[in-house]
């Protein structure tokens, strides 16, 4: 039984009630002041209240995917490293001891309103573990693969990659059952109004539960490391996918979002562009992240944004800015676009737009209004892959 499977919050359940039954039908018989009894009635105390946490738990852990299966939980995979040699012709992951494999982690199963039909035709979404080299990590995300992929019309064919994140504390699977994110791309792809292109959708938290926000922790988790290496590096050894970084984007919501500006202005690199939906510009230290940057003023303002497009080198990258009139951190994002303007009409190279509604707050109905258009401005801005696979 999967860690994610609805059908292990109902038996938890279960458990709990049958415990509680237990205890208030038992507790009369343990009344007596024998040493077993007091054990006994210490006993069902400490039974019920685990049955209840592990309820609590499984279903905080289904909500906001902290771990995505039992070995994340354990970490109990360790098997050794190799790096896939691309082939031409793959349609999906390859098997084996390799950065990229396929998985039943996430709960791809429980998603029922992705496009049905021959993946040629519609598509296909994809659950994989996906391991880094550089950092360490490892973690399982999702991948949509364009119907154009599995067309031998397009065999020699390499496509864009958009990597969408999700927030802090979410999984991947938000991606899929709150934002429909696959659906909008197949059905935009679909109308003309977006390219071909590989959609890769994974979390921000690669260290859960601990937010860290994207950064590389001195002695701690590698996470941009993670996204801006070896994530490209992996998905480059198992799929058809460009190897030009202004064929590659991110975009994110929230901590997603926050995660995908770092990305485009600190390693344009490995991505091109960017759109960040109710993102911050700064890195608050909370319970969530703790000390990301190990008391360093230095390295904490490397990643304040707008500090960084004032006093470092200006990317040439795209970025969009997507918000609401009512949102709290309105104010921010305005400070932070004054600071964008300024620095765009010294260096053109950097590109950056907004677009905000007139109401909406920090959930996923005012991200699911915005995801359209955030999605075909990025399609806009992905360059086509300027190389091809070799000829068999």
């Amino acid at each position: 039984m999967q860690l994610t499977s609805t059908a292990l919050v109902y038996l938890a359940t279960a458990v709990a009630v049958l415990a509680t039954v237990a205890t208030v039908w038992l507790w009369p018989r343990l009344a007596g002041g024998h040493p077993w009894q007091l054990l006994g009635r210490i006993g069902l105390l400490i039974f019920t209240q685990l049955t209840v946490l592990a309820v609590a738990g499984l279903t905080l852990n289904n909500s906001y995917g902290f771990y995505t299966s039992w070995g994340d939980l354990l970490q109990s995979d360790t098997r050794p490293l190799t790096l896939a040699q691309s082939g031409g012709g793959r349609s999906g992951p390859p098997s084996g001891d390799t950065l990229v494999r396929p998985t039943d982690e996430g709960g791809l199963g429980t998603v029922t309103d992705l496009p049905q039909g021959p993946p040629e035709q519609v598509g296909r979404v994809e659950s994989i573990r996906v391991t880094g080299k550089a950092s360490g990590l490892s973690d399982q995300m999702f991948i949509y693969l364009p119907p154009e992929y599995f067309n031998p019309r397009y065999s020699r064919q390499r496509f864009p990659v958009l990597l969408a994140l999700a927030g802090y504390p979410g999984g991947a699977l938000h991606l899929l059952t709150e934002l429909h994110t696959p659906q909008r791309v197949s059905e935009l792809q679909r109308t003309g109004r977006m390219a071909p292109t590989v959609v890769v959708l994974a979390r921000p938290t690669v260290a859960a539960p601990r937010n860290t926000e994207c950064v590389d922790v001195p002695g701690g988790p590698a996470t941009e490391t993670w996204f801006a290496k070896d994530l490209p590096a992996a998905l480059r050894s198992a799929y058809r996918v460009s190897r030009s970084p202004q064929s590659w984007g991110v975009l994110g919501y929230s901590t997603g979002g926050s995660c995908a500006l770092r990305l485009a202005l600190r390693d344009p690199g490995s991505y091109g562009s960017a759109a960040a939906l109710h993102a911050d510009y700064q890195v608050a230290g909370d319970w969530a992240t703790g000390d990301l940057f190990g008391g360093s003023q230095q390295l904490a303002q490397s990643y304040d944004l707008a500090w960084r497009l004032q006093h470092l080198p200006v990317p040439a990258s795209s970025l969009l800015i997507v918000s609401t009139r009512t949102e709290d951190d309105y104010s921010a994002t305005q400070q932070f676009l004054a600071t964008a303007a300024t620095v765009t009409k010294a260096h053109p190279e950097l590109r950056v737009d907004a677009l905000f509604l007139p109401d909406g707050g920090h959930s996923f109905d005012t991200w699911r209004r915005e995801l359209p258009a955030a999605l075909e401005w990025l399609s806009d801005r992905l360059a086509p892959p300027p190389d091809r696979e070799p000829a068999s």
